[in-house]
């Protein structure tokens, strides 16, 4: 049965005041292990999702020698290894650094750059955005102020199609037609940069992207001293000291990054599927309108790209396969890992790609190879079929690994699944294509963004709710998972 569910602290309702913080944030990372209840848990930043064989094969090992035996990949595209003992701080942090994952010990945490996962591969593709995370990330580990962000602090990189533009960035960039490229200057393009949750955005040149998302971070820390709240992310300003898109454009202005405000930009960054939309500023100081597809290239027809979140094969433009599938949970064993690893090395372009889904992705298969190792996968337990009764579900740690969790949260969902309601008291969904996602306690860590529906553990049971991003609560507050 539906329940009607009170705000949480987890989830800010509109009109709340912004938290104040008095301390940094306590967010894990690769060097600053958390305890949890079942050992140390490491939080390893894979930026873009992007890994070489080299790179998946040490994060094996490390979940091997070190920890319980699994990975488990988050709503950021992320891994973290539990299960670690003490004392292994050192080890992890050579397995880690030999493979080329701590570019930066200092930056570490901070390398929260979430991309399109299928930025190039299929086969209506828009623009590439790795060249932007790779630029980015390499201007984060050089920045001396970028170690002031918080662990939390996002980055998004949309490659046009609004996949992850609506995922909670703190600085979000959308390419728009054209494409940003794969070369040395970022190939051309425009983008749109917008600043959490400010209904503007600023239209620049593809190549300016990276440092002008640089700078927007920079702008938001120097936003967070003026405020004295000691916030972590672009939402916790308050109002007064609220930064916006002009704020943006004025601190691009003195890096030399040209800007165009676009105050209707928000559109752009709510679409889930298709192609985005630009709008031009139509006041005589932002430059002439765009009239026609030359003269905006976003404003030509969508042509029909892959869902990102969809497990299966994706045709690539070059006649080239991608596989793309997900772990149960998000949680892979190491055969399993081991399994994707060598089916990049042996089949695939050499790289894997992790998605905010909880998902991988494999690039570059020969057309004929992906049906059969797509079904190898399957044979692994891992999820190839959109219509599997674990697509769109998602879970907490809960119990045992967390002590806060009122409950072993996967293992009831696991009997819920088997029963064929994977939503207490009903199913399907309340909401058709919603994720549903149960949680052990009120933080709803690692929970959905837009619209989700929320199974949630209290003293007398689950309670079901329907979370819409334009209704309170609306303002999603919790620690990525």
């Amino acid at each position: 049965m539906l329940a009607a569910m009170p705000p949480s602290p987890s989830i800010r309702p509109l009109g709340s005041a912004p938290p104040l913080r008095d301390r940094g944030d306590a967010c894990p990372g690769a060097l600053r292990l958390h305890a949890a209840a079942d050992g140390l848990l490491a939080r390893v930043r894979v930026p873009a999702g992007d890994l070489t064989v080299c790179q998946a094969t040490a994060l094996a090992d490390a979940a091997e020698q070190l920890g319980d035996g699994f990975l488990s990949l988050t709503s950021r595209g992320n891994v973290e290894l539990r299960g670690l003992p003490d004392g292994c701080a050192g080890r992890l942090a050579g397995l880690l650094g030999d493979a080329g994952l701590l570019p930066s010990a200092r930056h570490e945490r901070i390398r929260n750059i979430l991309a399109s996962p299928l930025a190039g591969l299929d086969r209506h593709t828009p623009a590439d955005v790795r060249w932007w995370a790779r630029r980015l990330d390499a201007l984060l580990c050089a920045s001396e102020s970028a170690t002031a962000l918080s662990g939390r602090f996002l980055f998004v990189l949309d490659d046009g199609r609004g996949d992850v533009a609506a995922l909670g960035g703190d600085v979000s960039l959308v390419a728009e037609r054209g494409g940003t490229g794969e070369g040395t200057d970022g190939g051309g393009g425009t983008a749109l940069l917008r600043v959490g949750d400010d209904p503007a955005a600023l239209r620049i040149a593809g190549p300016d992207a990276p440092r002008a998302a640089l700078a927007a971070a920079e702008a938001f820390l120097a936003a967070a001293e003026a405020s004295g709240t000691g916030a972590w992310r672009v939402r916790e300003l308050p109002a007064e000291h609220a930064l916006t898109a002009r704020h943006v454009a004025e601190a691009l202005r003195a890096t030399g990054i040209t800007a165009t405000h676009v105050p209707d930009g928000a559109r752009t960054f709510t679409a889930t599927t298709g192609a985005t939309t630009a709008y031009a500023d139509p006041s005589p100081a932002a430059g002439p309108t765009p009239t026609s597809p030359d003269s905006n290239p976003a404003a030509e027809p969508a042509p029909p790209y892959a869902d990102s979140s969809a497990p299966g094969v994706v045709e690539g433009a070059d006649g080239r396969h991608t596989l793309s599938v997900l772990a149960p949970l998000g949680r892979l064993s190491a055969a399993q890992w081991r399994l994707l690893t060598a089916t990049a090395a042996r089949h695939g372009s050499g790289e894997l790609r992790l998605t905010p889904w909880r998902g991988v992705v494999l690039p570059g298969l020969p057309a004929a190879e992906a049906a059969g190792r797509l079904a190898a996968l399957s044979a692994a337990g891992l999820i190839t079929d959109p219509s599997s009764p674990w697509h769109r579900l998602g879970a907490c740690t809960g119990r045992p690994g967390c002590a806060k969790s009122r409950t072993d949260v996967r293992a009831d969902l696991a009997q819920a699944v088997a029963a064929g309601a994977p939503v207490p008291g009903g199913s399907p969904a309340p909401v058709p294509g919603a994720p549903v996602y149960w949680s052990g306690c009120e933080r709803r860590c690692g929970h959905p963004h837009g619209t989700w529906v929320d199974v949630l553990a209290t003293a007398d049971g689950y309670q079901v709710s329907v979370v819409r991003p334009d209704a309170s609560p609306a303002t999603q507050e919790t620690r990525p998972q």
